[in-house]
């Protein structure tokens, strides 16, 4: 046996990682609770932050019968004293709907433990219903919520063989457990266990461990004051410990104080008192680490939760709006509201959850039946967590009130973290991958204080000018041969079902768009578009030429990395030397598309066929190198997570350290409605109006001196999207456009084309001063500026279908 190491020893050790068994067991010796309680909640904070999480939820108790007598509950009764063995699967679809209604998003089935076994009436219920077992009955009715309402089935079932837990996997996102106590001391005569079966410690490890077996997110915890010793608890939870390193399966540790109710054989039992609920809440954050999550019914415990959240926990559990607590039908979930006050009275901030926590949503693939990723995916953002409205990228719906509000709140109070990042960011300090992954994370005031924080940015460097070009999209074709997951705008073998036919434009239709765009009053033509097979790199040189012919004066800003990094290969030539040729030509400026997310891993799902990250990069240095600006985007909200966003922002910034060259950042938030990789399943709805304000918000800070122009899509933002934007950091709202099909083609609502008198009025409702640019951000030539204002309607545009590949894009131009 190792020797005692001194109180202050042990929690040294447990902050820098791990206590061992031993080490845990020695936890014991420390019966000062409030210095357990700091050490635990500087743990929880290097985990969770700011915030504590909650689960919006419906208590469906499937069944009260259970053929065990553990002598304190009241949720279990006989067959005289209920009105039916099982709820009918009606009354459970009606009860999930009116809860959907009201924003639960989890369903938690509570029932008794195989009933069947010990009541005739349960096994004469099920057979009239056409079921062998009370699980396959359940098993039924969560496959009926699953199909008829968006709320996800988390199922405590009790104890499992393999063959039932491989039964309820399809339809439950989670499941649980509460192990209670691993001490067979409990299942002894005139201890609160006897004659009860199910409740023998291996039997419920033994489940634990077959979850884990088969891949399930699980729950389990320990019920504290049924005759249990302080030292036990600790085995209990070194129990649960074991389980979780050899399949790290377990989402949540529950600590739960007993709470004596009339009419059982421990009514007169003493309860734990809140010393003791604070010790063992601390004591297993100290053995479970900062990453795990440690939960305390706030029910149990009213008026305390403060200290609760003070002695390390970062999860309330369900709350429910709609049904009691069942199991304590004597205490009454808190209002949301209510919980949301407590909690802040501790300086955190409270937040809702899925069943399924944020780190197994990340990796649904590996944690969620198949059936079930799609409905998950679709339901989260990219930490994991919920939505909580219904904003989309491209879509119509108002900007949510909540995000306005906070964004409009006077001098928030962000936690200490994102205060501490904020004063780097704003000194012009490095930020680093953990730290932006934080202000991604920002909820609540952190939120309010991170895009107050990029719009003090904003004015600092950028005043309250807000900027815009008047241009012209041209995509020249949506024929594509690379096979981008998100792309419903190029047209393959395998897009027939997207938007549009194929189409590869003629010099004649190019140069009169460009021709006429000029006239409209446009200095800018953006020139993007599919690869098609039968391009190469002379093929971009011709569309150059016929540009210059037809627009002399006009700034040619095209071809994305991923079109300038094939036309060099088609032709057989290093990237500089083809760059030139381009710039040669007539070109001026690269956009910074193709970039999508600088991240190998998540390229590999989105876009596995094209250029990769050092590539993209390689593309835009050299451009960079032979005197071609070019812009940097991000299109962000699909298969990625904050870490990617972080990366991308950091492979930006250093080479514009290196070389310049960046005119502005441009975020692109994903349109999801049309997207070949969001209508398989694989991917999320986009990006909230939260991480779309932060996405531009974070990248002012940590661009803070390197790129001064920070732009939002009014088409995939919308027009309260943008006005959101420039109290975000934003001084730039892009071009007018004239085209856009892209975005249109994946789904989007918003308008093709707005004018310089509506971008003015927008900015000027904002109380900033607007102003026309030229591509560079130079000022916009007067006479365009003139036509501009006074452009007449756009012709229609011709799409010239797609075939004739051998079809020059000088020909035309040369003959008319």
């Amino acid at each position: 046996m190792m020797n005692s190491m001194s109180i202050d020893a042990l929690l040294e050790t447990a902050l820098r990682g791990s206590l061992s068994d031993e080490q845990a067991r020695q936890l014991i010796r420390c019966e000062d609770t409030a210095t357990l309680a700091a050490a635990a909640a500087t743990l929880r904070d290097r985990g969770f932050g700011s915030g504590v999480s909650y689960s919006r939820k419906v208590f469906i108790p499937l069944t009260q019968l259970c053929r065990d007598v553990c002598h304190y509950c009241t949720f279990a009764k006989t067959p005289k004293r209920i009105e039916q063995a099982y709820m009918p699967v009606e009354q459970v679809i009606e009860q999930v709907r009116q809860a959907e209604k009201l924003g639960c998003k989890e369903a938690l089935f509570t029932l008794g433990e195989r009933p069947e076994l010990r009541y005739k009436a349960a096994r004469e219920a099920l057979a009239q219903m056409g079921f062998a077992s009370t699980l396959e009955y359940l098993a039924h009715v969560a496959g009926r919520v699953l199909a008829e309402t968006s709320v996800l089935p988390h199922i405590n079932a009790g104890c499992m063989s393999e063959d039932e837990i491989a039964l309820l996997r399809p339809v439950s996102a989670s499941m649980g457990i509460m192990l209670e106590s691993a001490s067979e001391r409990l299942c002894e005569k005139g201890m609160p266990h006897y004659g009860s079966p199910d409740k023998t410690p291996e039997a419920r490890l033994q489940t634990l461990r077959r979850a884990g077996q088969a891949r399930v997110p699980f729950t389990s915890g320990i019920l504290i004051g049924i005759g249990e010793t302080r030292a036990e608890r600790i085995e209990s939870l070194l129990a649960l410990r074991d389980v979780h390193r050899e399949f790290g399966h377990l989402q949540e540790v529950i600590v739960q104080n007993f709470r004596a109710k009339e009419g059982t054989k421990m009514a007169s039992a003493p309860e734990p008192d809140l010393d003791d609920l604070l010790w063992t809440i601390a004591v297993a954050r100290l053995i479970f680490g900062a990453e795990m999550s440690i939960q305390a019914p706030p029910n149990l415990s009213p008026g305390v939760l403060p200290q609760i959240v003070a002695a390390g926990i970062n999860d309330w559990g369900g709350v429910s709006p709609v049904t009691p607590d069942f199991v304590n039908p004597e205490a009454p979930w808190p209002h949301v509201e209510r919980l949301a006050k407590e909690t802040a009275l501790s300086g955190k901030y409270l937040h809702e959850r899925l069943t399924i926590y944020p780190s197994y949503v990340r990796r649904a693939q590996h944690w969620l039946d198949p059936a079930l990723v799609p409905r998950l995916l679709s339901r989260v953002d990219g930490q994991g967590l919920p939505r909580v409205d219904e904003w989309l990228t491209g879509q119509a719906a108002d900007a949510p009130e909540a995000e306005l509000a906070l964004l409009a709140k006077r001098r928030p109070v962000a936690s200490a973290a994102v205060a501490d990042i904020l004063q780097r960011a704003e000194a012009e300090q490095r930020l680093t991958q953990q730290d932006i992954v934080s202000l991604f994370e920002a909820r609540g005031e952190d939120f309010a204080a991170v895009c107050q924080a990029a719009d003090r940015l904003r004015e600092r460097r950028c005043s309250d000018t807000v900027s815009y070009v008047v241009n012209r999209n041209i995509n020249y074709t949506n024929v594509c041969y690379f096979k981008c997951q998100f792309c419903a705008f190029s047209k393959g073998k395998l897009s027939e079902n997207l938007r549009g036919r194929p189409y590869d434009l003629s010099a004649d239709e190019i140069a009169r768009r460009a021709k006429e765009a000029w006239q409209r009053g446009a200095t800018e033509v953006c020139m993007q578009g599919g690869i098609h097979p039968e391009y190469t790199g002379q093929t971009y040189l011709d569309i150059v030429a016929t540009l210059r012919e037809a627009a002399p004066a006009m700034h040619i800003h095209a071809f994305s990395p991923l079109e300038v990094w094939q036309g060099a290969q088609t032709l057989g030539m290093p990237l500089e030397d083809y760059l030139r040729q381009l710039k040669e030509a007539g070109l001026h400026s690269l956009p910074g598309t193709a970039a999508e997310v600088l991240d190998d891993r998540v390229r590999a799902v989105l876009c596995p066929d094209k250029i990769n990250t050092e590539q993209w990069l390689q593309v835009m240095e050299v451009a960079h190198g032979v005197g071609l600006p070019t812009t940097a985007t991000i299109m962000f909200g699909h298969v990625d997570g904050y870490e990617h966003w972080a990366n991308h922002l950091l492979a930006i910034r250093a080479l514009q350290l290196k070389t310049g060259g960046f005119t502005e950042f441009v975020p692109l938030p994903f349109v999801a409605a049309e997207s070949p990789i969001y209508l398989k399943g694989r991917a999320r709805r986009g990006p909230t109006f939260r991480e779309s304000l932060l996405m531009h918000a974070v990248a002012r800070l940590v661009f803070n001196g390197l790129i001064d122009n920070i732009q939002a899509s009014w088409v995939k933002m919308g027009a309260e999207g943008v006005m959101a934007c420039l109290n975000a950091g934003v001084n730039d709202l892009g071009g007018t456009l004239m085209n856009e099909t892209i975005t249109r083609a994946a789904g989007a609502s918003h308008g093709e084309e707005t004018s310089p008198q509506e971008m003015e009025q927008r900015i000027a409702a904002m109380g900033r001063v607007a102003r026309q640019r030229n591509t560079l951000y130079g000022e916009a030539d007067t006479t365009q500026m003139e036509r501009a204002r006074h452009a007449e309607r756009l012709a229609a545009a011709v799409n010239t279908p797609a075939s004739k590949y051998e079809r020059s894009k000088r020909q035309l131009i040369a003959s008319g």
